[in-house]
C-alpha cells in the first residue's frame, strides 16, 4: 500500500524468484538512515524525556490529532481519493487530505499512487509487484524500500489522470520542503503554543511518526499473510478486524483487493472503517460526491462463488465421509451450485433491463419500482443460499 522513498532515489522493490542467488542491490541510505534515526528517538529517547520531564496533556491530545489526520491523509487522500478514484472532493478536502499525507511522509502523491496501482496489477508477483508479500515479513513491511531493487524504476505512464492535476504536481515538485514543514514545523507551531517545544517534537513528530508509519506498513506486510479470505484466493490479501482497528479500516483487504474501487473497505455497517464513514459523512455536506459502492449482488457473488469452491474442496479431500452420506452431499451441492448460476443470469438479465428502463425514463417518467424489487428479490435469494452452504460446509466437517 505504501510507496515510500525520497524523489531523487525513489525505486520500488522487486526481485526474481532466485534473487537469492544474486547480489543485494545498493542501500538506500536516506531511506535508511530516516528509519532508523526516527525508530531510535522513538524507542530511546521518547521514552526517556516521557520519565524524566514528563509529556503534557496538550502534547498527548496535538499528537492522536496529528497521527489520525495523517492516517486519514493516506487513506482518504493517498489511496481512496488518488489511488482508486473511488469518490471524488471539493478543493478544501483535497487540500487537508494533501497537508497530512505530506506529514505521514510517504512520499509525493504521485509516487505513492503509482507503485500501489502497480501493485495491484500484479499483486503478489515477485518481479513486478514493489511490495510482494510472497518474498517475507521483511521485504513487504519495510526491506523493499531500503534497497534500490532495478525492477521499481519509477514509472509514471500508470497515473496520466493524476499528473494533470495541479496541486499534487505543486506536492510532487516541493515535496522535499513542504515534508520538512509539515513533519517540523507543524509541531515546532504546537509546542510553541503549548509551550512545551521538546516534548511536541518528540511525541507529535517522531514519535506520531514511527508509529504511522509501521501502521501503514502492516497493510503491504500482515494484511496479506494473517486473516480471512471470504472473496478471493487469487491473491494473498487478507480480511483482519484486528488491523482494520489499527489502519481506519484498511485492514477488509481481501475485499479491498477484489473491489478495489469502492470507497468502503468494510462494506457491512459493523465493521470498522473510520476512512469510510469520514467521507461519507462529507458527502452529506456536499465536500465528497460520486461515492462509487460495489453491488450488493456482486459481493454475494464473490461470496458464493468461494463458498462453492471450498465444498468442492472438502468433498474431494473427505475419504472420511461414507459413500451414503457422499453422494447426496454432492447432489446438494450440485443443486445449489445451479440455482447460483440461475440467479446470477437473471440478475444479469434484469440488470440490463434495468438500466434500459433507467435511460428511457428520463424521458418518459416510467416508474421501474418493480425491477428494483426483482434485483432485491435476487440479491435476498442469494444471501439465503449463503446460508443454507454455511449447513452444507458443517455436514461437510
Amino acid at each position: 500500500m505504501i510507496n515510500y522513498r525520497a524523489p531523487s532515489t525513489i525505486l520500488w522493490s522487486s526481485m526474481s524468484k532466485n534473487a537469492h542467488s544474486e547480489p543485494l542491490p545498493p542501500l538506500v541510505v536516506t531511506n535508511a538512515l530516516m528509519f532508523s534515526i526516527t525508530m531510535g528517538v522513538a524507542v530511546i529517547l521518547v521514552p526517556w524525556y516521557g520519565l524524566t520531564h514528563g509529556f503534557t496533556t496538550a502534547d498527548w491530545i496535538v499528537a492522536l490529532c496529528f497521527t489520525m489526520a495523517n492516517g486519514i491523509g493516506i487513506t482518504a487522500g493517498y489511496h481512496r481519493l488518488w489511488a482508486h478514484k473511488t469518490y471524488e472532493a471539493h478543493w478544501s478536502v483535497r487540500l487537508f487530505l494533501l497537508v497530512f499525507g505530506t506529514m505521514a511522509l510517504q512520499n509525493s502523491a504521485l509516487f505513492w499512487c503509482s507503485g500501489h496501482r502497480t501493485h495491484h496489477l500484479n499483486v503478489d508477483d515477485e518481479d513486478k509487484d514493489p511490495y510482494s508479500a510472497r518474498r517475507g515479513f521483511w521485504f513487504s513491511h519495510i526491506g523493499w524500500m531500503l534497497r534500490e531493487y532495478p525492477s521499481g524504476k519509477p514509472d509514471f505512464s500508470n497515473i496520466p489522470d493524476l499528473t494533470r492535476d495541479p496541486m499534487l504536481a505543486f506536492q510532487h515538485r516541493h515535496y522535499l520542503p513542504l515534508l520538512l514543514l509539515a513533519n517540523f514545523g507543524l509541531p515546532l507551531l504546537a509546542g510553541l503554543i503549548f509551550h512545551d517545544v521538546l516534548g511536541m517534537l518528540l511525541l507529535a513528530g517522531v514519535a506520531r511518526l514511527v508509529w504511522s508509519h509501521h501502521v501503514t506498513f502492516f497493510i503491504n506486510s500482515l494484511a496479506h499473510m494473517w486473516g480471512t479470505r471470504p472473496y478471493t484466493e487469487d491473491n494473498s490479501a487478507r480480511d483482519n478486524p484486528v488491523l482494520a482497528v489499527l489502519t481506519y479500516g484498511e485492514g477488509y483487504h481481501n475485499f479491498h483487493h477484489i473491489f478495489a474501487h469502492d470507497y468502503r473497505n468494510g462494506v457491512h455497517w459493523w465493521q470498522w472503517d473510520p476512512t469510510k464513514w469520514f467521507i461519507g459523512a462529507l458527502s452529506f455536506v456536499g465536500l465528497t460526491r460520486r461515492l462509487k459502492r460495489t453491488p450488493s449482488f456482486q459481493i454475494q457473488r464473490a461470496l458464493l462463488a468461494m463458498q462453492f469452491r471450498r465444498a468442492q474442496d472438502r468433498l474431494a479431500s473427505a475419504p472420511a465421509i461414507a459413500a451414503s452420506r457422499l453422494e447426496p452431499l454432492r447432489a446438494r451441492l450440485a443443486h445449489e451450485y445451479d440455482s447460483f448460476l440461475a440467479a446470477v443470469a437473471d440478475w444479469a438479465k434484469v440488470k440490463e433491463q434495468w438500466l434500459g428502463d433507467k435511460k428511457r425514463a428520463v424521458l418518459e417518467q416510467w416508474d421501474q419500482v418493480d425491477l428494483q424489487s426483482k434485483l432485491r428479490d435476487i440479491e435476498r435469494g442469494l444471501r439465503l443460499q449463503s446460508r443454507r452452504l454455511r449447513d452444507l460446509h458443517a455436514q461437510i466437517a
